[in-house]
C-alpha cells in the first residue's frame, strides 16, 4: 500500500479542517453536558445513558482525528 505525500499547503488545509471539526465536537459535548445535567436535576434520569454514549462517540471521533493527523506526516 503506497501512501501519498501531501504538499505543505494541503496538509495545513487538512489540519485546519480537522481542528474546526474537533472544536465543533467539543462544543457539542459541552452543550450535551449542560442539557443532561439540567434534565437530571429536573428529575429526568432517562437521558443520562444516551447522553453518555453520545459523548463517548464524540470522544472516539476526536481520537480518530488525532490519530489521522499523527499519521498524516
Amino acid at each position: 500500500m503506497t501512501r501519498t505525500r501531501f504538499a505543505r499547503s494541503q496538509r495545513m488545509t487538512i489540519v485546519n479542517g480537522a481542528l474546526i471539526f474537533a472544536v465543533l465536537l467539543v462544543i457539542l459535548q459541552l452543550w450535551l453536558l449542560t442539557a443532561t445535567v439540567n434534565a437530571f436535576l429536573g428529575g429526568d434520569t432517562a437521558t443520562t445513558i444516551p447522553a453518555a454514549l453520545t459523548s463517548l462517540g464524540c470522544l472516539g471521533v476526536n481520537l480518530w482525528l488525532l490519530r489521522y493527523l499523527y499519521r498524516l506526516d
